[in-house]
């Protein structure tokens, strides 16, 4: 699996679609091998569409983080570990890159 970076900087691939669809976030692959081949679409929890909004191609992980650590009452050590799960998940699934 690719090493998740702080420094590093990710964005949405060009390979998925996303669509907020009556409160939730729905992700649908547009191309074949992206995610699990049991399951077409996916949703995100309302801890990973708040991470997964921060994820713009601009901002580190970094900052993503201490975004998050104003805006929820969460420890830094615990959001960190939320966001760095989510991210090496999606980049697994090929749903985020990370920008060069």
């Amino acid at each position: 699996m690719k090493n998740i970076k702080l420094d590093g900087i990710y964005t949405v691939s060009e390979d998925i679609v996303a669509r907020e669809i009556e409160g939730e976030l729905i992700i649908v692959p547009l191309v074949r091998g992206i995610g699990d081949l049991e399951d077409e679409l996916f949703t995100l929890n309302k801890t990973a569409r708040a991470i997964w909004n921060k994820l713009d191609g601009k901002n580190s992980l970094n900052m993503v983080i201490d975004d998050l650590t104003v805006e929820y009452d969460a420890t830094k050590q615990d959001i960190e570990g939320d966001v760095l799960g989510l991210v090496a998940e999606l980049v697994k699934r090929r749903m985020l890159i990370e920008v060069e």
